[in-house]
């Protein structure tokens, strides 16, 4: 692990910028990516390579709710995330860390996707590397999703 790396968020945590699941989740994501883990790598693509990414954090989850306002409430009320931004059908939520949670207005609840943070991302970049893992690439907006092997989305996105 990145002396440096796992320090800055260990340094965050102590100063309140982070809650222990975040404190775990980034360093849990930031061992997974220096040992070469590579979830959702596609079957019999080059090991020896590398990962396609080196993930640094969970930049975020967002959840499919079918009432945006009663569930940005619920967290609100139960969690003490507060709302950093809403709209008619999506609101994002953070804690002390930053935001956190995405919410989006959907037909059955569940899983909208999972963001990780990259360092130097750059989205051509990313659709290339993509490509090259055998992934099939969605850029939308500055971002870039693909799917896991049980086709749960997955978002890179700046670290």
């Amino acid at each position: 692990m990145s002396g440096s790396e796992a320090d800055r968020v260990v340094d965050e945590f102590v100063a309140g910028r982070l809650t222990r699941r975040h404190l775990i989740a980034r360093l849990t994501a930031l061992g997974a990516a220096l040992t070469g883990a590579a979830p959702g790598r596609a079957a019999g693509a080059a090991q020896a390579a590398g990962p396609t990414f080196s993930a640094r954090s969970v930049d975020h989850v967002a959840l499919s709710v079918t009432d945006v306002a009663r569930s940005a409430e619920w967290y609100v009320r139960h969690l003490g995330l507060r709302v950093t931004s809403e709209g008619g059908t999506s609101a994002f939520l953070g804690c002390p860390g930053g935001d956190f949670l995405a919410l989006f207005a959907g037909p059955r609840p569940g899983l909208h996707h999972f963001s990780f943070g990259i360092p130097d991302y750059d989205q051509q970049e990313a659709a290339r590397r993509l490509r090259e893992a055998g992934l099939t690439p969605r850029p939308r907006g500055g971002r870039m999703y693909f799917d896991d092997p049980d086709g749960i989305e997955v978002q890179v996105s700046p670290a």
